[in-house]
């Protein structure tokens, strides 16, 4: 009896530890199926964003509550591989493919189950509601000089209130005096009338002379001058019709200047890049994020410039389409050279492998871009003496380089050297 006993307990013993395990698996499987919204928006901005957006239709649709759309194991095979499914037959797949054809889902067989279901909990998360901020409340107490102290104007009013008082009794002390005086018989002595001070400057010809000397320099230097400024147009920067900021682009995003001005790397002239251009981007990209605004620029005025692109474009945000109805965007160019000075990007970008930067300066700290560099001859010409030809792996200059290194007894030769300060090189 008491070894029946010692193995019915043991047997309950064992069923109960067994049961708390398969809970406790249970548990964890739930948990692992609902998955980690944290990595799922990693993930989600890796791998889903540049076509789909949780609230507002994009190339793909929009995913917000997706897990509540689509049963969890399809989502699974959609994922890794959606044109696999479409030619099953599936007729949940066959649907998004008619309503979203021809833009063809990339797969991602290299995502796990476990990747798929964090994406769908990023999805799952609740749509988070911007909070109301305290610029109107900041703005209305700056207006009103701030409640706690005293505003500079009313300070400023009280020192000239205070001189305008002192000024008024010293008028009445000395007309007071004056009175006094008079009483008591004192009398003023009179001043004796001098000579004016521009006849005594007539009277005397070598200042005179020496003035008009002076004049006259001085009237031909600031002539000069201002005649060598016409045509200058350093610091000239323009508003666009749609505002467009390199500081987000080429300093923020890192994009490469010669990505939307391809032609510099061919062409004698860097080109406007097409709208087209942009919309490789923007097709996917209506919105800047909200870390993007400023003080000076907020989100919604960038979102408001992008509105612009997809206007000018005929972009239908809603349908993911272009309509055919476009608009001409009228660019207004900043740098501009006289007609009878020749430069060449190509020449400097590819062949002379210089830096956007040296000519246009730190494009990508500005948010309005201007004219760097004032671009006038004395300009070209002090960086042609100053910058040397970059020789490796150039075998076009290779010859000449040997050649002229041993007129001029140097290991390196500047663009002027070669020949980059002759007339005709620019003026031809």
């Amino acid at each position: 009896m008491k070894k029946v006993i010692r193995r019915n307990s043991t047997s309950r013993i064992l069923g109960i530890g067994l049961a708390l395990m398969l809970s406790f698996t249970t548990t964890l499987f739930a948990q692992d199926q609902q998955g980690d919204p944290a990595a799922g928006k990693s993930l989600f901005n890796t791998y889903c964003a540049a076509c789909h957006n949780l609230d507002r239709r994009m190339t793909g649709p929009a995913l917000r509550g997706v897990g509540d759309k689509h049963d969890r194991e399809w989502l699974h095979a959609w994922v890794k591989n959606s044109q696999a499914l479409i030619k099953s037959g599936d007729e949940e797949a066959n649907k998004l493919w008619d309503e979203y054809k021809p833009s063809v889902m990339t797969a991602f067989p290299q995502l796990s189950d476990q990747d798929i279901d964090n994406i769908i909990a990023y999805t799952m998360a609740p749509k988070e509601e911007k909070k109301p901020t305290d610029a109107g409340a900041g703005t209305a107490t700056a207006q009103n000089g701030g409640s706690g102290g005293v505003g500079n104007e009313i300070i400023l009013g009280a020192l000239v209130l205070v001189f305008g008082v002192l000024v008024v009794m010293l008028f009445l002390v000395n007309k007071t005096l004056r009175r006094i005086a008079a009483v008591n018989g004192v009398e003023f002595p009179e001043k004796e009338e001098r000579m004016p001070l521009w006849r005594a400057f007539v009277k005397n010809q070598f200042l005179v002379l020496v003035s008009v000397v002076f004049l006259l320099l001085a009237s031909a230097y600031f002539a000069f001058g201002y005649l060598m400024q016409v045509g200058v147009d350093q610091g000239y920067q323009p508003i666009q019709p749609i505002h467009f900021s390199h500081k987000i682009h080429a300093g923020d995003n890192k994009i490469d200047c010669k990505y939307c001005h391809s032609s510099a790397r061919t062409s004698k002239t860097s080109g406007i890049p097409s709208l087209n251009v942009c919309m490789n981007c923007h097709k996917s990209i209506p919105e800047v994020a909200e870390e993007t605004g400023g003080a000076e620029y907020s989100k919604e005025f960038y979102d408001g410039e992008i509105a612009k692109l997809y206007k000018a474009v005929g972009w239908d945000v809603q349908n993911q389409q272009y309509t055919g109805e476009t608009e001409p965007v009228k660019w207004v160019r900043i740098h501009n050279l006289p007609d009878f000075a020749y430069f060449n990007h190509s020449q400097h970008v590819t062949v002379g492998r210089i830096a956007c930067q040296e000519c246009h300066g730190p494009v990508q700290e500005m948010e309005i871009l201007h004219q760097e560099a004032p671009l006038t001859m004395g300009w070209c010409i002090n960086c042609h003496r100053k910058t040397n030809v970059k020789m490796e792996g150039n075998e076009y200059y290779t010859k000449i380089h040997d050649e002229l290194s041993k007129k001029y007894g140097v290991e390196e030769l500047t663009a002027a050297q070669l020949g980059g300060i002759e007339c005709a090189k620019c003026h031809y």
